[in-house]
C-alpha cells in the first residue's frame, strides 16, 4: 500500500514538472482534451482534495441503510448473515435502544478468529461479546482525505472504516480507496501521456 502512495505521489510530481517546463501551456494542458469521462464524478478535483465524501456518492444512494449496522445484542450469527447477504465485510455496531449510539465493529476476521477458531457457535454468541470496541475503532469524517484514509487503514492494518459526522453517514472499505485512487491516478496520467506526445506547440 505504501508503495501505491510513493507511486500516485511520483506521477503528481512529474505532472507538476511537465507543466513547468511549458508554462505557456500551462492553461491548455487539460483543456485541449475536455474532460476524461468516468464512473466517478470526482476525476477532475485532484487526488490532494479528493474526499471520502467523494468516494461515498460514487457508491449510490444506498451507501448508508440498516443493513450497514446491527445491535450488540444480536446473534454473531445474524449479523454474518446480514453481512453475506449484502455483499460487505464489516458492520457498524450500535448500542441497544432507539439511539445510534456506537459500540464497535464487527468484521469478518472478528467472526474467523473468535468464533470459527475457537469453536464458539454463532447462534448463541452476542455481536458484543466478539466485536472491535469502541475506543480501538478507526473512524473518518466525509471531509477526511482519501490520501489520509488509505494511510489510516494501512497503519492500522484494517479494511472497513466507518465515516462518522457525529453519527454514522457511510462506510468505506479500502477496495473503495483504491478504486478512487486510481480512476483519480488513470485521468491525470492519460491527460499527461497526452501532453507528453508532443500535440501542444
Amino acid at each position: 500500500m505504501e508503495g501505491l502512495v510513493r507511486g500516485i505521489r511520483s506521477c503528481q510530481e512529474t505532472l507538476r514538472v511537465a507543466i513547468l517546463k511549458h508554462p505557456r501551456d500551462r492553461r491548455n494542458i487539460f483543456s485541449r482534451f475536455g474532460r476524461v469521462t468516468s464512473s466517478l464524478p470526482v476525476r477532475e478535483k485532484g487526488l490532494e482534495n479528493l474526499k471520502v465524501a467523494d468516494v461515498l456518492m460514487t457508491k449510490g444512494e444506498d451507501k448508508i441503510g440498516s443493513w450497514l449496522w446491527c445491535r450488540t445484542t444480536d446473534s454473531v450469527y445474524d449479523a454474518v448473515e446480514n453481512m453475506a447477504k449484502n455483499n460487505i465485510g464489516s458492520l457498524v455496531v450500535l448500542k441497544p435502544g432507539e439511539q445510534e449510539l456506537i459500540a464497535g465493529i464487527i468484521t469478518e476476521r472478528d467472526y474467523m478468529r473468535k468464533i470459527i477458531a475457537q469453536g464458539r457457535s454463532s447462534k448463541y454468541t452476542r455481536v458484543g461479546e466478539i466485536m472491535t470496541d469502541e475506543n480501538k475503532l478507526v473512524t473518518v469524517t466525509s471531509d477526511t482525505s482519501i490520501l489520509q484514509a488509505m494511510q489510516l487503514m494501512t497503519d492500522h492494518h484494517i479494511r472497513h472504516v466507518p465515516v462518522i459526522d457525529g453519527k454514522i453517514v457511510g462506510m468505506v472499505s479500502i477496495v473503495d480507496v483504491v478504486r478512487a485512487v486510481v480512476e483519480q491516478q488513470g485521468g491525470e496520467l492519460k491527460r499527461l501521456n497526452e501532453f507528453i506526445k508532443g500535440e501542444y506547440y
